[in-house]
């Protein structure tokens, strides 16, 4: 982790391993107290607030919070595929398929194994591309014609 104090990397590890192992309870207040310990101009790795942003989004359910946590350690750290993984998860609290998609995107260009996002591909499903491809895929003409061959369980590439 760049640039933080060893006690504070090694707070910042504990927290994310509790937070992966799935005690959020416990992990996201350390990495809390990560954020608020640091000293005017040590740097955090964008990992911790991509945890926490996912954390508070989920757990406390503060979603607009979440998000701009996650938005904040990909722009921090934006070769990091856990920080889109983790920005994919809070849009898709936020009902926002299109935009956890693109996260989801981005995340499996940058490391095509990472499990999690594997995951949350399968998650997803996969969409067929529109009938009428110069009509958007919102186009009426597309979603009658998309059911139609749903109906008849047609295409199924």
């Amino acid at each position: 982790m760049a640039t933080m104090r060893p006690e504070l990397r090694e707070h910042a590890e504990e927290g994310i391993r509790l937070c992966r192992t799935g005690d959020w309870t416990r992990g996201l207040p350390v990495l809390a107290n990560v954020l608020e310990s640091r000293w005017p101009g040590e740097e955090a790795p964008g990992v911790i607030y991509a945890f926490l942003g996912y954390g508070v989004a989920r757990y406390q359910k503060k979603v607009r919070e979440g998000l701009k946590l996650c938005e904040h350690a990909v722009k921090q750290q934006f070769y990091e595929a856990e920080n889109h993984f983790h920005l994919a998860r809070v849009h898709m609290l936020a009902s926002d398929r299109r935009a956890a998609l693109s996260a989801l995107e981005v995340g499996l260009k940058l490391d095509p194994d990472h499990p999690g996002l594997l995951e949350l591909k399968k998650q997803f499903g996969v969409r067929r591309r529109p009938i009428v491809g110069f009509l958007d895929r919102d186009h009426p003409l597309n979603v009658w014609l998309g059911r139609l061959r749903h109906s008849w369980g047609a295409g199924k590439s």
